[in-house]
């Protein structure tokens, strides 16, 4: 069995009730270790999917004692009590554990220098589970999209103003990896099965791209020719956490493998898009 902490997030979502006990505050706390040692020895999964995290990356600036106290310590705890009922962790990881500064996509053998607290709450937390389990997963993500209804990232906001606006700006100074949660979320569950254990990159493919590239995507999908969109700098919308020039990566080790499950960003974008935002009417 698998049991998933956090799993009321975006990415808790996708993965399937039928596959998946979902648990999630206020019945699994991970920063109380006697919570989380009743759950897993209550339930005694053989499979630790961890999904809870602080994820408000510019909150993380005013708030990192809390940052830490969920991302640093309550892994800490899933990764321990993990350990005692010998089940598997998977812990679910980002592409700001990197500084950035890097010309090309990042591949797993990088070494992490976080910029920020966020980043550096999760390459703490990346070392913790390597450190405690010997077998775990750790599969690093890039700019989430998914969520529909609830979507209130980047492609939820250009989605909603491209309804009422036609001249938009998107930041075009720095690039990423989308990387599409329902794709995330099944190929997680595809590679846990393998027994190959580490650390691994799951974005979607087809290169890297900025803000920008992707609002102008969203626009040819609704089909808003009509839509302007100005190419602007980070600077124009300044943020309480620093961001490396560079948040993209590549699938390398999957891709060595033969085991890459991701589609290129472009379909991913079109597909959440279509079947999720569309689909919804929101």
């Amino acid at each position: 069995m698998i049991l998933a902490t956090g799993a009321n997030g975006m990415l808790g979502s996708y993965f399937p009730d039928d596959a998946v006990l979902k648990t999630d505050l206020p019945e699994m706390d991970v920063t109380d270790l006697e919570c989380v040692r009743e759950m897993l020895h209550r339930h005694r999964p053989t499979h630790v999917l961890h999904l809870a995290a602080w994820t408000d990356v510019d909150g993380a600036e005013s708030n990192v004692e809390a940052c830490y106290r969920t991302n640093v310590i309550g892994t800490l705890h899933v990764a321990s009590v993990a350990k005692e009922i010998g089940a598997v962790l998977t812990y679910i990881s980002t592409t700001q554990v990197f500084s950035g500064d890097k010309e090309g996509p990042y591949t797993e053998f990088d070494a992490v220098d976080p910029v920020n607290t966020y980043g550096a709450s999760k390459a703490e937390g990346e070392r913790i589970v390597r450190e405690i389990c010997d077998r775990h997963y750790i599969f690093r993500a890039g700019w989430m999209l998914g969520g529909g209804l609830k979507d209130h990232k980047f492609v939820g906001k250009m989605f909603d103003l491209m309804k009422t606006r036609d001249h938009l700006m998107a930041v075009d100074d720095k690039i990423g990896s989308p990387t599409y949660a329902k794709e995330l979320a099944a190929g997680i569950l595809s590679h846990i099965k393998t027994g190959l254990f580490g650390t691994y990159h799951m974005v979607n493919g087809g290169g890297v791209c900025s803000r920008h590239a992707m609002a102008l995507e969203i626009a040819r999908v609704l089909g808003r020719s009509d839509v302007v969109i100005d190419p602007v700098s980070s600077d124009r919308f300044p943020l309480p956490a620093r961001r490396g020039a560079n948040e993209s990566a590549s699938n390398y080790k999957l891709d060595l493998m033969r085991r890459n499950p991701m589609s290129s960003w472009k379909e991913a974008l079109a597909d959440y898009v279509r079947g999720e935002l569309i689909a919804s009417r929101r």
